[in-house]
Formats: structure tokens, sequence, C-alpha cells
């Protein structure tokens, strides 16, 4: 399920206007960003509320009051666990923006999370109303809504500072702040953009009394922040000294799938999906309807024959290398329920939108580049948190599995990072 499901698309032009009218009152929000009558915060909680609730789902309390500071112009600090509903707070402060008229910029770490997001608001709002700006690539780059990675709207705030069409700023995976090499893109919007309303979301934060009050500060709005919120599924722990493949068979076994096997580099999820393809994972009549959902879908030779072959066995391949339409293709899948098995890299951790009710962990440790290190208490939590599906599972389950030191000694040399 994606964040779609949440807000109705636009079923026709009029849709966004015919909601946001006032009665009795001439303008609205026009399909292509253009706000003749702003609507009032009443108006936008009360349509936004109605939306998802015609989707079948019920917002939760602090869904509720981020929608309420988002309406009323404040900035705002989302720091609730991963499954709590971040992205649909995320969708309102971008639908405030529009019916507003102020043009609303969504940030995120990585070009994958990027792409599928830019899909995801182009199926919510429109495709005049949503463009997306990455490094290398621009598409409707002059819409109301854009989707970019933290360091395109960084360089928008050092060229034109203050003066940037910059009305709302969503900065997701907010924790990236802290990161030694990259954080600079998520402070200088901070420093630069101060007529921007913030919306700063990240499941592990940690104290962020700080940016609230500097948000205060340097921003002239008041600064909510979102925390203490408990995780609407629960997750169970384990760690296992068992093969990996009989553990798999054993989470299949016990219908504990979809999986997602947490690979530190693109190479070894490919490596492992093929030594997976031996086993059974879906049955023929799956297996058939995996087939019908793939239609007349075109895979290039290499490595899209090697990914068609892998999906039709039920299991799928994610990672940030992929081309974006053999992600999305194994999105879809996953989100339709047909992919029981998936190896990706920790990609996973940065929000990439597939529904999974158990995280595999092949290891506790990464090369980054420099060295071989444990994964940080962040890191992990940010992996594991994507275990369990809201409205789906009643609990997730997070495993880890390693070789028996012997087997370790004996190993290979460590793989280039992904």
């Amino acid at each position: 399920m994606t964040i779609a499901d949440l807000v109705p698309a636009w079923e026709n032009e009029g849709t966004w206007s015919a909601r946001l009218r006032v009665p009795g009152e001439p303008g609205g929000v026009q399909p292509d960003g253009t706000v003749t009558t702003p609507p009032d915060p009443g108006t936008l909680f009360d349509t936004f509320s109605a939306w998802a609730t015609e989707r079948g789902f019920t917002l939760y309390p602090h869904q509720e009051e981020s929608l309420l500071e988002i309406v009323s112009d404040a900035n705002v600090i989302v720091g609730t666990p991963t499954g709590s509903g971040k992205s649909l707070i995320a969708t309102a402060a971008l639908f405030a923006g529009l019916a507003t008229g102020r043009r609303a910029y969504y940030t995120a770490p990585i070009k994958a999370l990027v792409s599928e997001k830019f899909f995801d608001l182009v199926e919510i709002f429109g495709p005049a109303a949503v463009g997306m700006i990455t490094g290398d690539s621009a598409v409707n780059a002059d819409a109301p809504i854009i989707c970019c990675t933290a360091e395109i709207l960084a360089g928008i705030a050092l060229r034109e500072g203050i003066d940037a069409d910059a009305g709302i700023v969503v900065m997701d995976e907010f924790h990236y702040y802290g990161d030694p090499q990259r954080g600079w893109a998520w402070q200088v919007p901070l420093l630069e953009l101060t007529r921007a309303q913030f919306v700063l979301m990240s499941a592990t934060l940690g104290d962020v009394r700080f940016f609230a009050d500097d948000l205060t500060k340097r921003t002239g709005r008041p600064t909510a922040v979102m925390t203490g919120v408990q995780r609407p599924v629960p997750l169970h722990f384990s760690y296992t000294l068992v093969p990996l493949t009989e553990t798999l068979q054993d989470l299949l076994a016990t219908n504990r799938a979809p999986v997602y096997i947490v690979h530190f580099t693109q190479a070894a999820a490919l490596e492992r999906a093929q030594a997976l393809a031996s086993l059974t994972v879906a049955t023929r009549a799956e297996r058939d309807e995996i087939t019908d959902t793939i239609g007349d879908f075109r895979f290039s030779p290499g490595f899209g024959r090697t990914l068609s072959r892998l999906v039709r066995h039920g299991i799928g391949v994610h990672h940030a290398g992929m081309l974006p339409k053999y992600r999305r293709l194994v999105e879809k899948l996953a989100q339709s329920g047909l992919l029981k098995v998936i190896c990706g890299t920790d990609t996973l951790g940065v929000g990439i939108n597939v529904p999974i009710r158990t995280v595999l962990l092949t290891a506790l440790s990464k090369y980054d580049g420099r060295r071989t290190r444990l994964l940080s208490a962040r890191e992990f939590h940010q992996v594991a948190g994507r275990a369990g599906r809201a409205g789906f599972d009643v609990a997730g389950d997070v495993v880890v599995t390693t070789r028996r030191r012997s087997e370790r000694s004996s190993g290979a040399s460590h793989p280039r990072a992904s």
C-alpha cells in the first residue's frame, strides 16, 4: 500500500478546487497550483482529514496534531517511530503549500527515495503539480511541489538565500543532519531559508529541543515537536547461528513473509537472490499471478533478464543502483503481496516504500569505504524499524543471522561498499 491510497488522485482537474472552495465565496486552488481565495486552516484540516477517512484510515492523534500545526503555519519536528505515518504528515504539508499558493519542497538523502516519492505524489496531486530535481535529471522543474535531493535544495538556499521561492520545506530522514560528509545539506536550508515553514522528520532524532528553539528564533514561527509516540506495530528481535537459507525457510513456513534480506553491497544482494532461486518460494498460482501482473513489462538484456527470472519465482531485488523502472516494478509487486522474499541493501533504512513483515540481517557490520565497522545504533534502528506493516501485521520480526566464527575466518576478503 502506498501513500497515494490515503489521499485521492486527481480524478478530474477540478478535484482540489472543488474540495477547497469555501461555500459562498469564489475561487479556490486551480490545477496549476494557482490560488485565488486561500482556504482557512479549518477548511484545510477538514479536507485532508476527510480524504484519509474516505480511504478507510483514521488519523493517529500525533498525525492530527501535526496537521493542525501545519495548517496553522507552524514548524513541525516529527520524531516518531518507523511505521507511525510520517509520510502522511509530509503529504499534508505539501498539500497545505499547494492549497495556499506556496512552493513546497520535499527532500530526501538518496535519488531512489526522491524518485519513489515523485511517482507517489504524481498520483496524489497530478502530474502538473509535481516536479523532480536531482543531480542528473529534472522533470517539471517549475512545478509548485518539488521532490529533490537535500543537496539540490541546499544549493538553491546558498544561491538565493532568503529570497528563494520556498514556502514549505519537508526534510525527510533529517538525522542526516549529523552526517560528517553530507550533513551540511540539511543544515544550510535551516540557516538560509528563514521565510519557509519547515517539517523535519526522522525515526531516530533523539533530543530535538535545540532545533525547535532555533527554528522558532530564525523563522518567527512556533515549532511543534511530535515525539514519545508508541510504535503501532511492535517488533520481536532474535539472533541465530542457523544458516540463512534454513532461517528463511522457517520464516516462510511460519507465515512471516514478506522477508527483506539486508545486505551491505549491491552485488551481495543479487548474488543471494540468485542463490535462493532454487527454493520454492511461491506456489504455481502465485507465480501465474506474478506473470499476469508483470504483463508486457519490457526487461532489458543483462540484469533485466535476471530480474525477470527472479521475480517470477517470487524473489525480488531492490537497491539504489537499479534503474527506476525495475525498482518500481519490485515495489509494485511487493505492495501487491506477490513477492515473499526481497534481497536488498540497507537503503531500506531511508524510507524505501517496500512493505515488510520481517527484516533479516545478514550481518551487524559493514564496510564503509575505509574500514569494516559495526552498525551504529541509529543505522540498526533505521533498518529494523521497517519490519511490521501497520494495518496488516500485529507484530514485526527482526532476525539477525551470521556465520559461525570458523566460517568467517575462512571467508573471502571484504567486498567493496555499494
